[in-house]
């Protein structure tokens, strides 16, 4: 993996995942939430070494980690018996880092899998921790906070446009394509969701919480939606040039671009203010 990638990947499963865990409500995963580094820091390990014997099994460690946490996910459905938008973005959040670990151990162990090359198997990795676990529970999130067709849209089609692009690694680059414009349309939609409480205030719990008048929690939220314009913009000229052959940016300069965007400017912002904001929670 490049520097760049591993940097942006240790950023999911060391801070991302866990941060985000925190804000999903569910006794099932307090043991998860404590042993989880036991999990992620020989994942970060295999990173920074060579494909190799030693990587692959710190890497499978990650991967049992990632397993144990989607484990969750049908027991939660049993527990509460609800399909709502927000609970299939939740559901969906707890899932996709499985993607994830499994696609780390094939490639630190160097082997192809279903077909992939190594290079893409890397930037899946990401991929799942990002536009597949911090964008679903983020849209399961706003979807709660901000009641209406739009949140309700945002949550469905988040998971949707994620589910699709992975089959679209199956079928073809249209079918990428379509996911990608599923997906982008869910993120903006948060986007549009989260700008919007800050901007009118008085609607839905997040701009009841007295917090969202602190600057630095509303800066972190109104950066959130800011990056997902232009980050999902990239997605998209990206998706189309590999599905119709158009010139579109390299995938060094998406990690750089897309990649770093969403786990810094999205990503990060979003678990950090939303955590502030459940916090001083009424």
């Amino acid at each position: 993996m490049s520097v760049l990638v591993s940097l942006i990947v240790m950023l999911g499963m060391l801070v991302i995942v866990p941060a985000g865990l925190r804000l999903i409500d569910a006794a099932g995963l307090a043991a998860i939430r404590r042993t989880w580094p036991l999990f992620a820091v020989p994942g970060a390990v295999a990173l920074w070494l060579p494909r190799s014997a030693t990587a692959t099994v710190l890497a499978a460690v990650y991967a049992l980690g990632t397993l144990v946490l989607a484990a969750q996910a049908p027991r939660r459905l049993a527990r509460t018996r609800s399909l709502a938008p927000a609970e299939i973005a939740v559901l969906t959040a707890l899932v996709t880092p499985s993607v994830a670990g499994v696609a780390l151990v094939a490639e630190r162990s160097g082997q192809e899998l279903f077909g992939f090359s190594l290079p893409i198997l890397a930037l899946t990795v990401p991929h799942f921790h990002f536009a597949g676990f911090a964008a679903a529970l983020v849209a399961g999130l706003v979807c709660r906070a901000s009641a209406g067709p739009t949140g309700r849209f945002a949550a469905l089609s988040v998971p949707l446009g994620t589910l699709v692009v992975l089959a679209g690694y199956f079928l073809d680059d249209w079918a990428e394509l379509l996911g990608a414009l599923v997906l982008t349309a869910g993120m903006w939609a948060v986007a549009l969701l989260t700008w919007r409480d800050i901007r009118t205030g008085g609607r839905g719990r997040l701009t009841r919480n007295p917090l969202t008048r602190d600057r630095f929690t509303r800066g972190l939220l109104a950066v959130s939606a800011a990056v997902l314009v232009v980050t999902m913009l990239l997605a998209l000229s990206w998706a189309l040039g590999e599905a119709t052959g158009l010139p579109h940016p390299t995938l060094t300069w998406m990690a750089a671009t897309h990649g770093l965007g969403n786990a810094l400017g999205f990503a990060l912002c979003s678990v950090l203010a939303r955590q502030r904001l459940k916090e001083t929670a009424p």
